[in-house]
């Protein structure tokens, strides 16, 4: 139970109806969990308007309703009218939970690319320094031992201050988070004294209906969170980061490959060992040391960086650091699998042909004897995608292995055949195996010395949409179902 009254002490508000002096039981925006004497929040969303259950949950025996519209409800019911719904509930949601993120120190990571590996590497090192850490991202929420997939990037408002309360019940001193432009527009991180703020890159993605309505309103939502963070970090190479950071009230450091950069990376080289693939280079400026990190890539160091330019702030050792960048892994994101000593394969969750041309052009610096792309596309979305990203796997692969992802209602084999549509476009080799997992038996009884071999697509997913259900499917099961099967065989 808490007072109405002391939940909106950090909104602007008028009292439409009824009285602030009053005990409300819980706080809600779902109409389904409306329960009596509840304070209910109407959510203006893109498919259903919070609006139209206000009668209903009035009915339910709600308290106390808070709008943006007007709403036609018995007298009986306190009506608080603000602005905007979305901030409104973002500000009641830390009220509720008694502000949790004052008791942490929260680190905010945006971008359109490498958010959720930089997450990961923080965590790593912070936890090797000795601090209690959560996360809340794209891949999952991990409070002390507890882990929750995750179902958007950036959750909402009450969900993440949820997630907070936890976090500082637990023991956390520090949660480090993916904050989405969608989420900073739909102010599910209103309210958060973010210690630090983040800023990885910027591509004209996520502009469409739903979405943003233009690469304008994309960086303008990018640039909010540094509106509400004491230190903002930046990648200065990014030559949109200046119009990303307009308005920011923040204390400013950045890094890159800039001389201009507070931090930067120097001397980057190539590291090929058996069965995997890293980068090394020096950072200077901020911080001193020769850093070397287990996965490949030119992003790899922006991300590595980026981790190292807020541990600083941690007063963690470079000993620490460089020990857990070494030793940091994201499900899904360039993850290793070790299966042979001749050759490399990796998991990774490119599923569109942007990030796919990304990951395989990083991959052929390496100079492999053969680069092999395995994947499939999803059923009842854009044929589009699978035309690009056949066309994509075509033209840098040197062996596409089409097979199935998650086929929905869509049949595997029609999915596949527009793959081809796209493959044909180039004078690259393909062979198509339905099952995935007969597929990747395939790349690896066929893994030759010197090949890198991409399961692509799945990533950190770990089920298959077959129909409308969801089977489980985890190519890391696979993989090692495979091998084991391999070895009898061999006996």
């Amino acid at each position: 139970m808490e007072r109405l009254e002391k939940l909106l002490e950090r909104l602007d508000y008028t009292v439409v109806q009824g009285s602030t002096d009053i005990e409300v039981t819980e706080l809600v925006y779902d109409s389904r969990k409306v329960q009596p004497g509840c304070l209910f929040v109407c959510i203006k969303g893109t498919a259903v308007d919070g609006h139209t259950f206000a009668g209903e949950v009035a009915a339910k025996g709600a308290s106390a309703i808070l709008v943006q519209d007007c709403v036609d409800v018995p007298g009986n019911v306190t009506v608080i009218e603000v602005e905007d719904s979305r901030y409104g509930l973002a500000l009641l949601s830390c009220a509720w939970f008694h502000y949790p993120a004052e008791k942490l120190k929260v680190i905010g990571v945006t971008g359109t690319k490498g958010k959720t590996t930089t997450t990961y590497m923080v965590k790593s090192i912070l936890e090797h320094a000795g601090y209690k850490v959560g996360l809340i991202g794209t891949i999952e929420a991990i409070i002390g031992d507890k882990v929750i997939p995750a179902n958007n990037t950036t959750p909402e408002s009450w969900i993440v201050q949820s997630y907070f309360h936890q976090m500082a019940e637990a023991g956390c001193q520090c949660v480090v988070m993916e904050v989405s432009s969608q989420g900073l527009m739909m102010h599910r991180t209103a309210g958060i004294p973010f210690e630090i703020g983040i800023f990885t890159n910027i591509e004209p993605d996520h502009i469409g209906p739903g979405e943003h309505s233009s690469f304008e309103e994309y960086m303008g939502c990018k640039g909010l969170l540094f509106r509400q963070c004491k230190i903002g970090i930046v990648n200065v190479d990014d030559e949109h980061w200046q119009k990303v950071l307009e308005g920011h009230t923040c204390k400013l450091e950045t890094f890159g490959f800039s001389e201009k950069a507070d931090l930067r990376a120097k001397n980057p080289q190539l590291v090929k060992k058996p069965g995997c693939l890293g980068v090394s280079y020096t950072a200077q400026g901020l911080v001193n040391a020769e850093i070397e990190i287990d996965v490949p890539g030119k992003f790899s160091i922006y991300n590595s960086l980026t981790a190292i330019a807020i541990c600083r702030h941690f007063k963690v050792t470079l000993a620490d650091m460089k020990q857990a960048l070494k030793e940091a892994k994201v499900k899904g994101r360039i993850e290793m699998v070790k299966v042979s000593d001749t050759f490399t394969l990796m998991i990774d969750y490119a599923h569109n042909a942007m990030s796919l041309e990304s990951l395989l052009t990083t991959l052929k610096e390496y100079d492999p004897t053969r680069l092999v792309c395995l994947f499939g596309c999803g059923g009842n979305r854009s044929k589009l995608r699978r035309y690009e990203m056949g066309e994509v796997s075509g033209n840098l692969a040197d062996l596409t292995v089409i097979t199935s992802d998650n086929p929905r209602f869509e049949e595997p084999q029609a999915i596949i055949d527009d793959i081809k549509v796209g493959i044909a476009k180039t004078e690259g080799e393909y062979v198509e195996i339905p099952d995935r997992k007969e597929a990747i038996r395939y790349v690896i009884a066929n893994g030759q010395p010197g090949d890198v071999i991409v399961l692509a697509g799945k990533g950190h997913e770990d089920y298959q949409e077959i129909k409308g259900k969801k089977y489980p499917m985890d190519e890391r099961v696979l993989i090692q179902e495979v091998l084991e099967e391999m070895q009898n065989r061999n006996r």
